[in-house]
């Protein structure tokens, strides 16, 4: 088993991400550097098994506590600006291609579940910094609100917009695996807040995604649950329709919920993954030469 270290984040604006790393167990030459970005209420650490798997695929594996998640700080589920998730995002890919993948000249891999998965595919329609590729699973592109329930999210923002209420997210749909679900509710860095701004945020940057989708450039795999109960899988049918077929790689997984990587039936999951990773970041057999000006040791 891959050790793996935690050390803190700071922000620019002096608040903490709790950072993890899982390196490679040997000094092999990395495939490329995974950068994980988890969903709503939850926390990198849900993804050991995954980024476990990642290395015994050759990938160096690295995730953060999104602000206001698990071991990062801020409040529960509370957005201070509209953009504090992208701008997060955009320190921590600066620092992770600067620090490691320049140190081995290998690709920056974005890969984003659920508002994780949102979160990196705004962040690279934005083109806020450079990413070689990006992974979706059940990525929040449809939120599928009723005008009802957009009504109060526009009167919370009105009169309280950093107010966490319940996300009224069902932990029994994220997995038809019970111990999943079962962990899922004992975990302590789990929580169910949500405020007004952070629901907005999720519910307006979908549809600015979707409609990106055909001047997409960056080679994506778009993997979904067909059942997904948590999230409308029209937003990523939407985009996969809309994206270029050569640049975007789409699977629909019938029968799966939520959490496609925790499922029982995974195993399709794990393998799309692997093809698709061997197409665009294939093992080599040497190691590449160093980019210029890159960082000798990662910190």
């Amino acid at each position: 088993m891959t050790d793996t270290t935690q050390a803190p984040f700071t922000a620019r604006d002096g608040y903490n991400l709790a950072l993890y790393d899982w390196p490679l167990s040997s000094r092999a030459q990395p495939r490329g550097v995974v950068l994980i970005v988890h969903g709503l209420g939850e926390h990198a650490w849900r993804y050991n098994e995954l980024a476990q798997q990642l290395n015994d695929w050759g990938f160096f594996v690295r995730a953060y506590d999104q602000r206001g998640h698990g071991d990062s700080g801020g409040e529960p589920g509370v957005l201070p600006e509209d953009d504090t998730l992208l701008d997060d995002l955009f320190e921590v890919v600066d620092d992770t291609r600067r620090r490691l993948a320049e140190r081995w000249n290998c690709p920056l891999i974005l890969l984003g579940h659920s508002m994780g998965g949102l979160v990196a595919s705004a962040f690279v329609q934005r083109a806020l910094a450079p990413v070689d590729l990006l992974v979706l699973s059940s990525p929040a592109l449809d939120t599928g609100l009723s005008g009802l329930k957009r009504g109060l999210i526009g009167l919370m923002m009105r009169i309280a917009p950093d107010k966490p209420l319940g996300n009224g997210l069902d932990p029994d749909k994220i997995s038809h695996d019970p111990k999943v679900v079962e962990a899922y509710r004992r975990d302590r860095r789990v929580h169910d807040r949500i405020s007004a701004r952070l629901a907005r945020f999720i519910d307006e940057n979908g549809p600015l995604v979707v409609r990106a989708a055909p001047r997409w450039t960056v080679p994506t795999l778009l993997m979904y649950a067909g059942d997904d109960r948590l999230v409308s899988p029209a937003g990523s049918e939407a985009f996969a329709a809309a994206a270029p077929a050569q640049v975007v790689h789409a699977r629909r997984f019938d029968g799966l919920y939520h959490e496609i990587f925790n499922e029982v039936g995974k195993a399709p999951v794990l393998s799309t993954l692997r093809a698709w990773l061997q197409v665009h970041a294939p093992a080599t057999t040497a190691p590449r030469p160093a980019a210029p000006g890159a960082a000798a040791t990662p910190g």
